[in-house]
């Protein structure tokens, strides 16, 4: 049996040109991008979306050139019914995601570059900056530098915490001191430090709060303000090393497990 090579040159044709289509479609979002000067969640979901869609007309459609792809096709077909009930068994995930990932594009709770926490029931599932969104999935790029990928269908159906807003980022910090410890001085000192501190706005929005009492002693929790995100990591690191200084020249303990080991 001879080589069909009109169907082979057909089928480069097709794939080709899906590969292509799907080139074109990622540089339009690219130039969309630097157009508007940020990168969207709705435009990262539909980019994923046209490409996948796409992609799977384009490999069916260079498949369905050959034979043996159309008895496969026509024996699935002829036991429908059943394909029907399996596949929609098995795709209830996929669907779910897909779906909730058009409802986060279209009410927008959070969008690319911003800080925001997921919870559900109470509990803190990610937090951090959403760095991407695909058919299936939010990535979430955490401050250990940890990438959190959840499912749409799970951020959908949580609490989301937008922590950042057009002009600044909000970053919450929590220090521990002993139970001897003046509050009111402490509070000073730490407002002193955010004023002082070169990279944080909005100083004076912030009011340091005890959060807890644990069994060590108080929980200090505040918000740090800054322009970005990516100066949020670096002040706040200054903010808590210079709240070890100052502490430590005002007698102020920081509490810290200690373990006595007799000889």
């Amino acid at each position: 049996m001879g080589i069909d090579w009109q169907l082979l040159i057909r089928t480069a044709v097709i794939l080709g040109i899906t590969f292509l289509t799907v080139y074109f479609v990622r540089r339009f979002f690219r130039g969309l991008n630097k157009r508007t000067q940020k990168q969207s969640l709705y435009n990262k979901f539909f980019q994923s979306i046209l490409t996948a869609g796409i992609t799977i007309i384009g490999v069916y459609s260079a498949l369905g050139s050959f034979e043996i792809a159309k008895e496969i096709s026509t024996t699935v077909l002829q036991s429908s019914a059943l394909l029907i009930a399996v596949a929609t068994f098995a795709a209830q995930r996929t669907l779910g995601n897909v779906i909730s990932g058009f409802s986060l594009s279209s009410s927008k709770p959070c969008d690319i570059g911003q800080k925001i926490q997921i919870k559900n029931v109470g509990t803190v599932i990610a937090e951090g900056i959403v760095r991407d969104m695909t058919v299936r999935h939010v990535v979430i790029e955490q401050a250990d530098g940890q990438t959190c990928i959840i499912p749409n269908s799970v951020v959908d159906s949580s609490v989301i915490i937008n922590m950042s807003n057009p002009d600044t980022v909000a970053t919450f910090v929590q220090v521990e001191v002993d139970y001897a410890t003046d509050i009111e001085k402490a509070r000073k000192i730490i407002t002193e430090i955010l004023k002082t501190e070169p990279l944080v706005v909005e100083a004076e929005k912030t009011t340091v709060l005890v959060s807890a009492l644990t069994a060590n002693g108080m929980l200090l929790k505040f918000a740090v303000y800054t322009r970005d995100i990516m100066e949020s990591y670096l002040a706040c690191s200054n903010v808590r090393q210079r709240i070890v200084s100052e502490f430590d020249k005002a007698e102020i303990l920081i509490p810290y497990n200690t373990v006595t080991i007799d000889a």
